[in-house]
């Protein structure tokens, strides 16, 4: 796509680039080009370096500048690392694949300390969502030579708080350092999934944290967000996210189908509004995942965008971006805090991507839309027991990131061998427009169950208005089977089934992985171009495809959007105008997990876990890998 930006001179941009880092220098320590301050890389998630060391005309002299190994490759253990190292004065934060908290010196990577949270034994909880994390929060008491705590949050439902210089154990919170989670709930989730995933949020002395958890069918933990104290661990509000009798929006569940609903969790992690003090999250879809027969109604706040007053945990306000999910698409990361320009206003906003492949764009106080979103028709499920939602919101502005739908006009064109065993898959199975629910015979669900977007997530460039998202297009077929009458639900899933030609490859045609770059200020996209290769396919003569990818972007005030996660197993840089590659570098393993970037001395460095595994199940290693310009 060409870009077609309508955006300022470069003298201009550079005023408005200097304005804007002096505005955000008075409210935000995260602006610091020195520091990473939160996975988000500011509070509000903009995931934005104003450092300019690092520029379009240099990138491609970058160079591995050290690595460090966790040791659990050596030990046979490695396992998928999805953390954001965040950065605080010259010291580098991040978890391992087996959970452990590592502290290195972030110019050198010497190692200053590490925390074993299975040190005294394995958890006697199961993990939830397979025992990923993908960071920790820093938090200090603001007093020179205070208190300077990282709090870490295990997906077995605890949260430790560490000293931020030694790893020691604050004896002061909680039990001797530690808040079991399950704590202050009134279900019995001994034998349930739920815990922490996404790094834990800091307001004020507030440490908030969302939860994984079951997502059906039968009872499942709740997706409650909560807060706690940063001192004493005490619980200090909680926000249902299923609402019960008497509070807003319980009305949306027919009956007592509220009643131990499981998910409808913030496990994607949080956006802070520090000035305001308004907390923000991206919901889940409501347990079970795939049939909603015995939860008829809209059920708020599942795939909600929420705000929520910081201090109390009040609702402030809502907006349902998905009515009544069938189809696993929770919101699954954090809005973006932003401010943009319309009607010749500067406005603040929260900008949502989704698993749909849409952005809604919401007035940061009221969730009002700044681009207008309709209500349209979609199709009626013939499941019986059933009642899909009859509309879903649709933003007229802007446009869809990715493919909304699969049909034998976009069936796969890289061979006639691929596409000929796809067309005859497709024969016998429901296809067609966006929101066609699950069926018995078998549904194609697009986008997939793993996006659009994932929890990748999305990054923003405060000069230009430009938000960046990597995006999947990996239809997924999803066919309900009739369950006994003494089942917990009436229906199950076969699995979770990616739609594959006879290769293995995405059964729709390329592009499977892109990156786009969106004006919030305009509504459009700027431009969009393939992320990722198989080279085996590039060898026969195939243009890049673009592959599956986890772990999102950040961008620069030097110009640069920086992003791994692709299945070849590459680190890139892109010209954040255009939408250029302009430099790439080969992994030890894939790169599934979202870059930072920071400063030491004046020298910018690019880091990014590179470990291997996970939902690509491609090969294992255990390194953070750091990259800079040559001295």
């Amino acid at each position: 796509m060409i870009n077609h930006s309508k955006s300022r001179s470069p003298a201009g941009k550079m005023l408005w680039l200097a304005f804007v880092l002096t505005t955000c220098s008075m409210f935000s320590h995260a602006l610091r080009a020195e520091d990473w301050l939160s996975v988000g890389g500011d509070r509000g998630a903009m995931r934005f370096s104003p450092a300019q060391a690092i520029t379009v005309d240099n990138v491609n002299s970058l160079e591995l500048a050290w690595e460090f190994k966790t040791g659990e490759l050596a030990e046979g253990t490695a396992r998928i690392m999805e953390c954001t190292p965040i950065v605080i004065d010259g010291v580098m934060y991040f978890t391992s694949g087996k959970l452990k908290v590592f502290a290195l010196d972030a110019a050198t990577g010497t190692e200053l300390w590490k925390f074993d949270p299975f040190a005294n034994g394995p958890t006697t909880y199961p993990l939830a969502s397979g025992g990923v994390n993908r960071g920790v929060a820093y938090w200090s008491d603001g007093v020179l030579g205070g208190r300077r705590r990282i709090f870490h949050g295990t997906s077995d439902g605890r949260l430790f708080c560490l000293d931020a210089a030694t790893g020691e154990l604050d004896q002061d919170f909680a039990a001797g350092g530690v808040k079991d989670l399950r704590e202050d709930l009134e279900m019995d989730l001994s034998q349930m999934g739920y815990g922490p995933t996404s790094a834990p949020a800091i307001l004020d002395d507030l440490v908030i944290v969302g939860f994984s958890c079951g997502e059906g069918p039968g009872p499942a933990a709740p997706g409650d967000i909560r807060a706690f104290d940063a001192y004493t661990g005490a619980q200090r509000w909680r926000f249902h996210t299923v609402p019960r009798p008497g509070e807003f929006g319980n009305e949306t569940w027919a009956g007592d189908s509220w009643d131990q609903r499981g998910a409808a969790n913030a496990w994607g992690g949080y956006s802070i509004d520090t000035q305001r003090g308004l907390v923000f999250a991206g919901l889940g879809s409501a347990a079970f995942d795939f049939y909603g027969g015995d939860r008829h109604g809209e059920n708020l706040f599942a795939n909600c965008t929420i705000a929520l007053n910081g201090r109390t945990g009040e609702r402030v306000w809502h907006f349902q971006t998905l009515h009544h999910d069938l189809w696993d698409h929770d919101l699954p990361t954090n809005p973006n805090l932003v401010t943009v320009e319309h009607g010749g206003k500067r406005i603040d906003a929260v900008a949502q991507v989704t698993k749909t492949g849409y952005v809604f764009l919401l007035d940061r106080v009221t969730g009002e839309p700044l681009f207008e979103v309709r209500e349209e028709p979609v199709p009626a499920s013939d499941v019986p027991g059933e009642m899909a939602w009859p509309t879903q919101p649709i933003p007229v502005k802007p446009p869809p990131f990715t493919q909304l739908e699969m049909t034998t006009d976009n069936a796969t064109n890289i061979g006639a061998e691929n596409r000929a065993s796809v067309l005859k898959q497709l024969e016998g199975l429901r296809s067609g427009p966006d929101f066609n629910p699950p069926s018995l015979q078998g549904t194609v669900v697009m986008p997939g169950f793993h996006g659009g977007a994932t929890w990748s997530g999305a990054s923003f460039d405060p000069s230009s208005g430009y938000l960046f998202v990597n995006s999947n297009n990996q239809p997924n077929i999803v066919t309900l089977v009739e369950q006994p009458q003494n089942a917990r639900s009436p229906y199950r899933i076969t699995g979770y089934h990616k739609f594959l030609d006879h290769e293995g490859y995405p059964a729709i045609e390329p592009p499977w992985g892109q990156l786009t770059a969106i004006d919030l200020n305009l509504g459009e996209i700027v431009w969009q171009v393939p992320l990722g290769e198989y080279p085996e396919l590039t060898a026969r003569g195939i243009p890049p495809t673009g592959t599956e990818n986890f772990g999102g972007t950040i961008v620069t005030a030097g110009g640069l959007v920086f992003i791994a996660g692709t299945r070849d197993e590459m680190f890139r840089a892109f010209d954040k105008e255009t939408g250029r590659e302009l430099w790439k570098t080969k992994l030890p393993a894939g790169g599934y997990a979202t870059p930072s970037t920071y400063s030491v001395a004046g020298r910018q460095y690019v880091v990014i876990p590179a470990s291997g595994g996970g939902k690509l199940k491609t090969p294992t290693a255990d390194s953070i890998m750091v990259y800079a310009l040559p001295q």
